[in-house]
């Protein structure tokens, strides 16, 4: 069995599949977080496939072309192979072959690069033009802050390194506006605070709740 897709729940980030099996549950995550809690991020295509034995319903070993790596330069700065459980219900993750540019993250285990429906995976086309600068640069420089999740009003931040994390009132769990357009970045004064791309962090001022 893999290191940790033979849980049947797992706690991760929103990703093509969120739908794809009714036995694996994910936890909603902002694509920061799913960022800056990989290992490794990449921008991929898919070229090959293959089942091998492991695990009670086998993993699948999707064979890639690495087109830029975002994250994980010292765990593995060039990735071949990503592995998944080959049954849904595991959380297993399908994807096309010789067909899209797709957005990979996911976690290093014995030199493997291993992912599934609780990581934040996305064809690269359906990106929004602020979730591709998030990668390239914002996102880094916010894994020092903590976006919290807000489910029910009211929600308040409790330290000056939250932002308030609100999709969910207004979305019902789906992506929303401040997932697709926004990244939490320290501005001066040392507050987190979300960052639309407009002008450089250390010159806009946003509330901490904004949008």
């Amino acid at each position: 069995m893999t290191p940790w897709f033979g849980l049947v729940v797992l706690l991760g980030s929103w990703s093509l599949g969120d739908w794809g099996a009714e036995a694996c549950t994910c936890s909603p995550s902002h694509p920061q977080d799913a960022f800056c809690n990989s290992d490794i991020v990449i921008r991929a295509k898919v070229v090959g496939k293959k089942l091998v034995k492991e695990g009670p319903f086998g993993t699948l070993v999707y064979t890639i072309k690495q087109m830029k790596m975002y994250r994980g330069f010292t765990k593995m700065p060039h990735v071949q192979y990503i592995h998944t459980e080959a049954s849904e219900s595991l959380c297993g993750l399908k994807l096309e072959v010789n067909k899209y540019q797709y957005l990979l993250t996911g976690r290093v285990y014995d030199g493997k690069m291993y992912t599934g429906l609780c990581n934040f995976v996305e064809r690269w086309d359906q990106l929004t033009l602020s979730q591709r600068k998030g990668l390239n640069y914002r996102y880094h420089l916010g894994c020092n802050c903590k976006i919290k999740s807000c489910y029910y009003l009211p929600c308040f931040v409790t330290s000056k390194n939250e932002c308030l994390w609100t999709d969910m009132l207004s979305n019902f769990g789906y992506p929303g506006y401040q997932s697709k357009h926004y990244a939490c970045i320290r501005q001066k004064g040392g507050y987190c605070s979300w960052y639309r791309g407009w002008a450089p962090p250390d010159k806009s001022i946003i509330n901490a709740t904004d949008p």
